[in-house]
């Protein structure tokens, strides 16, 4: 499934994540460990740090069974982040849902948004899917902003959806679909310069 360009728009880059990555995903999880423990996902009933690699493995098998793609956020050449599509369907549904995260470092400087202008737009150009869908918890301002930015339309709310820190989480439902794009998602970020 992976055979185009990584997509990119400047400084940002997503590139198609490999084993090789592991090493520096898990020194970035390790380092913003209590920054992004409120939004990662966890497993009922069992206390553990971030394995990148056992993660890097699930996230390759799923792009083997062609039912995910991942990424990894480059910012100037350097890992910054993690991008990955899930659930992607095709025939009559067609479509696919995206998560992320980024290093608090970079975070706040307009690097998300591209990296995630960059997925919708390989989404809807080079799979040819008709709908993209995020998840984000209500808490998390920094990431319904990315959303905001980029004109997705919320859907409502999923209720204790997603196992994070210890308990389900509601999240609200932000998407687009293929026709709400008059544009690429790159060209509504036009006003939006990286810092």
């Amino acid at each position: 499934m992976q055979a185009f360009p990584a997509p990119s728009f400047g400084k940002v880059k997503l590139r198609p994540l490999s084993r090789k990555d592991a090493r520096i995903l898990q020194r970035l999880l390790e380092a913003d460990r209590e920054w992004l423990k409120p939004w990662e996902a966890s497993t009922p009933g069992i206390r553990y740090p971030v394995n990148a690699r056992a993660m890097v493995s699930n996230l390759l098998y799923h792009e083997r069974k062609q039912t995910g793609l991942a990424f990894v956020i480059l910012y100037e050449g350097s890992v910054v982040g993690q991008l990955n599509v899930a659930n992607i369907l095709h025939g009559s549904v067609s479509s696919a849902t995206i998560g992320y995260w980024i290093a608090k470092e970079y975070a706040g400087r307009n690097i998300t948004p591209y990296a995630v202008a960059l997925a919708i737009d390989h989404l809807f150009d080079a799979l040819a899917l008709h709908r993209v869908e995020i998840d984000i918890r209500p808490e998390n301002t920094a990431s319904i902003r990315v959303v905001e930015k980029l004109g997705l339309r919320k859907e409502g709310l999923k209720e204790r959806f997603i196992h994070i820190d210890g308990a389900w989480r509601d999240h609200f439902v932000f998407a687009i679909t293929r026709e709400e794009r008059s544009d690429t998602m790159l060209n509504r970020l036009a006003n939006t310069q990286l810092k």
